[in-house]
């Protein structure tokens, strides 16, 4: 299968780069092809502008905006990778979707309503988080966060969600609680792609 990572975290020295690295070595080690846009390494502009949109209403897709729905086009499978800041996600990867994931590409609506033009492809998010996940899940953050990336974007524009990976008390955890969440990681790529 062809899987695309979109990868949102500025520094390079971080845990979810880590992840990321173990993302792609899982996914590799079950012979598929991987191919990660790393949006910080990319400086992608995440602002979806009215030069965007009357751009794209005149048939005329910018080409940065272009070159990723290609990529997007491309996948089988599509994971985002990226840090919860402010309760979701990071500017430049919200900015992504805002841009990417557009009308006439990932979704249409007519008389039937909303078309969703990605189906057929499989969708996994990986997320950190340095709030307990048991404070999240109590409060509802966890279920508010799935809905939102899950349903939100993926479902909507027909993306089947397969997993959606929430890690909590991150820069909290001890040696074996970043040991499990690496682990974790492995057995759900296996899980759902071997």
């Amino acid at each position: 299968m062809k899987h695309l990572i979109i990868y949102a975290h500025p520094h390079q020295e971080s845990l979810n780069h880590s992840l990321l690295e173990a993302t792609v070595k899982a996914l590799e080690k079950n012979n598929h092809e991987v191919v990660v846009r790393d949006l910080y390494t990319l400086n992608f502009q995440p602002v979806f502008t009215e030069e965007d949109m009357e751009a794209m209403k005149a048939g005329n897709t910018p080409q940065d905006i272009k070159v990723e729905q290609e990529y997007i086009t491309q996948a089988d499978v599509i994971t985002f990778i990226y840090p919860i800041w402010w309760a979701g996600l990071p500017a430049i990867i919200k900015g992504y979707v805002d841009r990417v994931f557009a009308y006439g590409f990932a979704y249409a609506t007519g008389e039937e309503g909303i078309t969703k033009l990605l189906a057929g492809k499989k969708g996994l998010i990986i997320n950190t988080h340095g709030t307990p996940s048991a404070v999240y899940d109590e409060i509802g953050m966890t279920a508010g966060l799935k809905i939102t990336s899950d349903v939100g974007i993926f479902d909507f524009t027909g993306i089947e969600p397969v997993d959606h990976l929430l890690f909590g008390s991150i820069g909290y955890l001890d040696k074996e609680g970043y040991k499990k969440i690496f682990t974790q990681i492995d057995e759900t790529i296996d899980r759902h792609f071997s």
